[in-house]
Order: structure tokens, then C-alpha cells, then sequence
């Protein structure tokens, strides 16, 4: 009896010991799995009116002969018709005097980061702007500068401890720019820090702004931009654009940055004449490297190109619609910047009033054209609500680009020459069969696997289903 009963609990012992060591094995088993399945890298969460956005830089200065708010609105109802979503304002704020550029100083040299620039109106005058852009479902976003200030900001003599210094303990401008008009911030002052949050939760606040396109952020601790984010976000759901190419960027802090790279890749393969090897790098880096719900802005000109380095036209020559096409439907958000709906050919002046001469311009209905689409069509949409771009081969791929976005059903294949000679090419197209219309001209192309396109010089299609 005694030997049945030992056994027993030995038995009973043996199960006990097995049973937990199956249940510290399925822990470990879950724990190590944990640690090997995929994540999403971008925490924060996008407004979800950004899903199928379009952004247009607004250089107020510039922008009407009375360089106003009030001037600006007459404007609204034409972006509104463009297909525009996001009203981007360059900074409103008052500019320095001291040091200043120019006969009107750069509006990025701000004075008071909590009050207007009388140039263009008073507070009530920027309120009454944000309630017009938001009556039309448009959205507007502030140029926030937060790595510098004017020498004259009151910031300077109530907490100069706030700012960098020479080794003489001097005021300086950024280290290593030429940016003589404003002085560095010295982000490793927690005081500095809530101040600039608090700036930027006022506008929130106080004028309903939904955001900020924000000037060199990648000078500025991330985590700076991180808790910014939060605290903006727990007022409102905003939209913030970095004026950087960083992916750190994007997890907690940013919804979007700027597309640098392919600016420079496009004007190689048009002007430079160095063909589409950059571009190509160029799709293959977005689609490794970038996470997937990330945004990228596109865009052929925006207020410091024009400014410093030469025109749309001048950066893309005759290839500049291909490039216009194709900032449109690659992975990203397209920018249109002041005046190049009316074919603006010059730089228009930066520390000076330099009026833009509007005017009719085929670019007007092209845009409008291009914008149209991507509401329409899920394939276009922003970050991960739009289709991953997949390369199409063919047989002159030193010349031609070609991919598809499928979405939901909805299909684009765009393909584009970026060479001043026509091109007939052959698509391997037997993943995507089917019917489309070709964008453009209305045509019906039939896409049966191995199909012969002619493409004229620096010409596009963009096959839709």
C-alpha cells in the first residue's frame, strides 16, 4: 500500500513538474515570439482627414500687392477648386529688426512668437483666415521656427541663459550658417523648452490652427518634438510636417517630412542629364527603408528652392510636367508652392516685397487634373492608406519608370519618360491584366502581359482602374 501510494505521488510529482515545465516553455515560447513579430514603427496617429491629403505653401508677403490675410482670402476658393487640403502659411509672426535682411527682414527672424506681423493684419484678421480655410474643408498649418530667434525677441534680454553662446559668451547665429539675423537656442534648458511648447499649444488654443510645418527640425532634440506632439495632439488632433529627412522623426513626433532626395534625383535625371539610375535608387530607398505609414511631401519648388536655387523651370527644363506627374503619384503628399499654378518663372526676392503675377497658366488645370485623382483613387492615398509602389520591368529601364499602386481594387500604373527622345517600350505587365484609362486622354488600354507603349519625349501615362 505504501509502495503504491509512493509511487502514486511520485507520479503525480512527475506530472506537476512536466505540466509547469510546459506552461514556462509556452512563456518563453510567447515571449521570445513577442520579440520576433513585425511592429509598426510610427506610433503617433495621423488626422484622419490627412489620409488623401494635398499641401500648398502660402508666402503671404508675396502672395497679393497687399501682402495681407484679408488680400489672401479672395484666393481660397481657387485653391479649394486645385484639389488644395492643407493650407500651409509661411511664419506670421513680427520680424526682427535688429540685423535685418533687407528692406522687410526674413519671417523667419521672428520677434514675438505670440503675436501677428502687423504687415499682414492683426490677430483677428488670422482668426478670421483660419474660419474661412476651415469653412471650406481646407485645413492650415503655421511655419514654426523653434531653433532661432530675432536678435530683438524679448527672449533675448529677459532669458538670454536660454540661447547658445560664443566662447566670449556672445549671442550667435546657428553654428556654422550664415543665418546672421537670428540667434541659436539652446535646447538643453527645460525652461526654454516649456516656453516654445506653450507657444506652439497657443495658436492651437487660441486660432484653431491644426498644425505646424516645422523650420530645420532636425536641429532640435527629437524628444523635444516628441513631447510637443503629445501635448498638442491632447488638445486637438494636429498635423506636423518636418522641414528634415529623418526617420527618427517619424515614430512619436512627425507625420511627414520633406522628400530632398527625390527633388535632387529628379532634377539628375532631367536637367543634369545624369538619367534615372537616382530614381530609381531613389523608389528602392522608399520602399526598403521608409516605414509604411510615414508620410513623404513631393514637391518641384517650395519657398527656399525658389528662393536660392533657381526656378521650376530652371531645375527641370522640359522635363519639368514629367517631374510634376510623377511627384504626384509616387509614395508621398505633393506640395504646390505660391505661383507655380501661374508658371511663376523667377525667384521672387526674400527680404524684399516682390508681388507674384498671377495669371492663367496650363499648370492651373494640370494640377487640378492631378489632384483630382487622389481623392478618388485609394492606390494615391497618404502613408499606409495608400498601395506600396511595385516596380514594373520593361525593356528600356534607362529611360522609362514604371510601377503600380493598388489599393482596395483601385489600380494605377504610371510611366513616365525621362528622356528628350520618344520611347516605345515593352511592359511586363502580366500581374497587372485588365482594362485601365489612361489619365490623360481618356483612351482605353488594354494591359494583356506583354504590352508595347509609345511614350513621347519627357512624356507620362497613367493607366487607371
Amino acid at each position: 500500500m505504501i509502495k503504491q501510494l509512493s509511487t502514486t505521488i511520485l507520479l503525480l510529482t512527475s506530472f506537476f513538474l512536466t505540466a509547469c515545465k510546459d506552461q514556462s516553455s509556452d512563456k518563453k515560447a510567447t515571449q521570445s515570439g513577442d520579440r520576433y513579430t513585425p511592429k509598426d514603427y510610427v506610433d503617433l496617429k495621423h488626422p484622419e482627414w490627412s489620409t488623401n491629403a494635398t499641401i500648398y505653401e502660402v508666402n503671404v508677403r508675396q502672395f497679393t500687392k497687399e501682402g495681407t490675410f484679408k488680400a489672401f482670402e479672395n484666393h481660397l476658393p481657387r485653391l479649394k477648386e486645385m484639389g488644395i487640403d492643407i493650407i500651409w502659411l509661411m511664419p506670421i509672426h513680427p520680424i526682427g529688426e535688429k540685423n535685418r535682411k533687407g528692406t522687410l527682414g526674413s519671417e523667419y527672424s521672428v520677434k514675438d512668437y505670440l503675436a501677428v506681423n502687423p504687415e499682414y493684419g492683426n490677430m483677428d484678421d488670422f482668426i478670421a483666415l483660419v474660419k474661412k480655410i476651415h469653412s471650406m474643408g481646407m485645413y492650415v498649418i503655421l511655419d514654426w521656427v523653434a531653433n532661432h530667434s530675432a536678435w530683438d525677441n524679448k527672449l533675448a534680454a529677459e532669458h538670454p541663459g536660454w540661447y547658445t553662446k560664443t566662447p566670449e559668451g556672445n549671442f550667435q547665429p546657428t553654428p556654422w550658417y550664415d543665418w546672421d539675423d537670428v540667434i541659436d537656442f539652446d535646447y538643453n534648458i527645460p525652461e526654454m523648452r516649456k516656453y516654445m511648447t506653450d507657444a506652439l499649444k497657443f495658436w492651437v488654443r487660441e486660432a484653431d490652427v491644426d498644425g505646424y510645418r516645422c523650420d530645420v527640425a532636425g536641429f532640435i532634440p527629437v524628444d523635444f518634438w516628441d513631447n510637443v506632439r503629445s501635448e498638442l495632439d491632447a488638445i486637438k488632433p494636429v498635423f506636423m510636417l518636418a522641414e528634415w529627412e529623418s526617420r527618427d522623426l517619424y515614430k512619436k513626433a512627425f507625420d511627414m517630412t520633406y522628400s530632398w532626395t527625390l527633388f535632387e534625383k529628379l532634377k539628375d535625371a532631367t536637367v543634369n542629364k545624369k538619367g534615372v539610375a537616382g530614381l530609381v535608387e531613389y523608389l528602392a530607398h522608399d520602399a526598403g527603408s521608409v516605414p509604411r505609414n510615414a508620410y513623404r511631401m513631393t514637391f518641384t519648388d517650395n519657398h527656399d528652392m525658389n528662393s536660392w536655387n533657381g526656378t521650376q523651370f530652371s531645375n527641370f527644363g522640359a522635363g519639368l510636367e514629367a517631374c510634376m506627374v510623377f511627384c504626384t503619384v509616387v509614395n508621398g503628399m505633393p506640395l504646390v508652392y505660391s505661383g507655380q499654378e501661374a508658371g511663376l518663372n523667377r525667384s521672387l526676392k526674400f527680404f524684399d516685397k516682390d508681388s507674384i503675377d498671377w495669371k492663367q497658366h496650363p499648370f492651373n488645370e494640370m494640377y487640378k487634373k492631378l489632384f483630382a485623382l487622389k481623392p478618388k483613387n485609394e492606390a494615391l492615398w497618404n502613408g499606409a492608406w495608400g498601395g506600396e509602389m511595385l516596380r514594373i520591368y520593361n525593356d528600356r529601364m534607362d529611360k522609362i519608370i514604371s510601377f503600380s499602386r493598388e489599393k482596395n481594387g483601385n489600380m494605377i500604373i504610371p510611366v513616365i519618360n525621362f528622356s528628350d527622345n520618344p520611347v516605345t517600350v515593352k511592359l511586363n505587365t502580366k500581374h497587372q491584366k485588365g482594362n485601365y484609362t489612361e489619365y490623360f486622354t481618356n483612351n482605353v488600354v488594354e494591359l494583356k502581359g506583354d504590352d508595347e507603349l509609345t511614350v513621347g519625349a519627357w512624356g507620362y501615362m497613367v493607366l487607371v482602374k
